[in-house]
């Protein structure tokens, strides 16, 4: 390996790195601005000068290329002089409005200039004004105060994919703003405020709101969708103020979706606090002795097969296998997680997982869309999809449209017929397989849900296993999940397992179900006939304004839990607040009505629950690992092959959950993208 010497340290390094890099490599701290190691090279603050054996000046260490044998030093006078020089230059224009700005006590700028800044400037010049930018209801602009780093545009053209951002003028006239002054349409929109050095972007609905040292930090994973974004939710009292992302190299990076970072305040609109049953047709404040009592009756009353349970897209781990374990307590065998009726194959665990992982993705070398939308469904996964494409040039495939999806893709048909053809040998893209080494496969949930469910599934599996795609070293069958209790669900086999005709969407469907148990289930297409509805959860949403007996629970971020995201990978969330109200465990709320009918607790203690439901964990027991899935002995199926359109099913992006209906900023999101819509057609 190459060697380079850092103040008189000799240093390996990789062919390809930066000056600044290898200084890292070396312990050297190296202030920046414009850099970013996931962004590409612009070399704009200057900020990064070291001193390089036989140069007269200092140089940029962001650009320049690492060589062998390179003498640099980062600690002597002229490098100190040089950065000092710059800093100066860089608040020169920079308002003094610290005190009132948001980005106070988390400041690149403001750390830097502690050290390399003047008491006082030898500019007497009146500072420029720039005016403020609009860029949409999530990001407030202060562009007085921005240093032409441009970071926000390189992330937006080359990670969101959207060349919305970008600048006008040249020096201290340059100016950074959209183009014709439209919000960015990015459902990553909202990382360019982390990524910039100094106030100029900030958070529009957190401003104001609080300064990061009063906030208490709690690490946890993101269930807005099933990637399992890792999070730090920043609270304030019982009220979470804010969400930012962590960094994980195998899943989030350090990237988290607007959804993820905005639909915090839904968790203080529409909250469920006390318990509620319904008299008169009018729901009245009870309390839960009234309602456990009532809900035991009725199910006492009710037979066991006109009893169902269905649970939310939110939920954890424990929470699922505490609402199983009570179901099975009172032997009723109808429940289930899923939304829609789509296929599913429990049996093995590689049957409903991402198996070629997040971070696999970039080892690919063709992608087969089917029937998905990652930019909706997984907004990060098809930000690493993007990124693949622009490191290896990823041939893209997809049968069905799924429309913009930030790079370019071929579709390949519309029809079942399409797959029909890929699975005998005879179609165009079978040659490209044959080339490939490590191909992707992603099924997405609108597929399954066709008749030809079972047969997509299954045929894809055996096609891709017959082929050799299906090994120790790759795996290329992957299932796009939408919800992040999906994977969770299936490893406990939450599923419908009661005999006789028709499923449990069919009973639902036709009402034969007597009594209902929701926890959590505000997406499930159901219209009221005579049942009665218990509804637990933490918001008053859809499923709560037609229930019975409404029992408060807490939110995501108001209760320890396990979740398994599409990759199988087990991951822990932590408590950042307390429940409001009346509000109660789901677990805890289970026992109370077990105890009431059995005269028994499902569980004594909180361990106790984790303990039985990480038992019941399929392939692994390990936090953030992938499972190790068995790839030698397939269990081989086959289903009916029906012609249909493969459709992707349309997705309400910001109102996909009941938290996220209840924010205000998603609303405004919403509201923002149906607007741009009207306007492009329009024009």
């Amino acid at each position: 390996m190459p060697k380079i010497f850092i103040n008189n340290k000799e240093i390996e390094f990789q062919e390809g790195m930066t000056v600044l890099q290898a200084c890292e490599l070396a312990g050297a701290e190296i202030p920046r601005f414009c850099y970013h190691e996931r962004l590409s090279i612009a070399g704009n603050c200057r900020m990064c000068l070291v001193e390089m054996e036989k140069s007269s000046k200092p140089i940029a260490s962001c650009a320049m290329p690492a060589t062998d044998g390179m003498k640099i030093k980062t600690n002597t006078q002229m490098v100190e002089k040089a950065r000092k020089g710059v800093m100066e230059f860089l608040l020169v224009n920079h308002p003094l409005d610290c005190p009132v700005c948001d980005q106070g006590g988390e400041c690149d700028l403001q750390d830097q200039s502690l050290y390399y800044g003047f008491d006082s400037s030898r500019f007497k010049e009146n500072k420029r004004l720039v005016k403020d930018k609009y860029m949409g209801p999530l990001i407030k602009t202060q562009m007085t105060r921005c240093i032409h780093c441009t970071r926000c545009i390189r992330f937006a053209t080359e990670v969101a994919g959207v060349s919305e951002l970008g600048a006008i003028g040249r020096g201290e006239d340059m100016e950074i703003t959209t183009y014709l002054e439209k919000s960015m349409t990015s459902e990553l929109s909202g990382n360019v405020i982390d990524l910039c050095p100094v106030g100029a972007l900030t958070s529009k609905p957190y401003a104001f709101e609080a300064r990061p040292w009063e906030l208490k930090k709690t690490e946890s994973i993101d269930v807005m969708d099933a990637v399992g974004s890792n999070i730090r939710v920043d609270s304030y009292g019982w009220e979470v103020k804010r969400v930012l992302p962590r960094l994980n190299n195998s899943i989030n990076e350090e990237w988290i979706s607007d959804k993820t970072r905005y639909a915090c305040d839904g968790l203080l609109k529409q909250r469920l606090d006390k318990v509620y049953i319904r008299r008169e047709n009018k729901l009245v404040e009870a309390s839960w002795d009234d309602a456990i009592n009532l809900i035991s009756s009725k199910i006492n009353s009710t037979d066991n097969d006109k009893i169902a349970g269905h649970i939310g897209g939110l939920n954890s781990i424990e929470t699922i296998n505490s609402f199983k374990k009570f179901l099975e307590e009172i032997n009723v065998k109808n429940y289930e997680f899923r939304e829609k009726d789509f296929y599913v194959n429990p049996e093995e665990k590689m049957n409903y997982i991402f198996n070629s992982s997040i971070q696999g993705i970039e080892k690919s070398d063709l992608l087969l869309l089917v029937g998905a939308n990652p930019r909706l469904e997984a907004t990060i996964l098809n930000a690493r999809i993007r990124k693949t494409y622009l490191k290896n040039k990823l041939p893209i495939l997809s049968i069905g449209d799924p429309g913009d999806l930030t790079y370019p893709y071929k579709v390949i048909g519309t029809k079942t017929d399409d797959i029909k053809q890929i699975l005998e040998g005879k179609s165009e893209i079978n040659n490209l397989f044959k080339k490939s080494k490590n191909p992707l496969v992603i099924i997405g949930e609108s597929a399954l849900e066709l008749k030809s469910g079972k047969y997509i599934l299954e045929g894809l599996k055996d096609f891709l296993h017959k082929n050799k795609f299906i090994n120790e070293n790759w795996n290329s069958f992957n299932i796009l999940s939408q919800n992040a209790a999906t994977v969770g669900a299936l490893d406990l086999n939450f599923l419908n397992k009661a005999n006789g005709s028709g499923n449990f969407f069919d009973k639902l469907k036709n009402h034969i179900f007597e009594l209902l148990y929701f926890v959590g289930s505000d997406e499930l297409n159901f219209q009221k006939n005579n049942e009665f509805i218990i509804y637990q959860g933490s918001h008053g949403d859809r499923m709560a304004q037609i229930a019975d007996v409404v029992l408060p629970s807490p939110a995501y971020t108001e209760q320890n839990g396990f979740f398994i995201n599409l990759e199988g990978r087990l991951q822990k969330a932590y408590k950042a607040t307390n429940p409001i109200g009346n509000a109660k465990e789901d677990w805890k709320i289970f026992n109370l009505i077990c105890n009431k009918l059995k005269n028994k607790n499902l569980f004594t203690n909180y361990k106790d629950l984790i303990d039985d439901s990480l038992s019941k964990i399929k392939d692994s027991k390990n936090i953030d690992t992938l499972p190790v899935t068995q790839t030698k002995k397939i269990n081989l199926s086959s289903g009916n092959f029906y012609s249909e359109d493969v459709s992707i099913r349309p997705i309400d992006y910001y109102f996909s959950n009941p938290v996220a209906r209840a924010s205000k900023t998603m609303s405004d999101c919403r509201a923002e993208k149906i607007l741009n819509i009207e306007n492009r057609k329009i024009g």
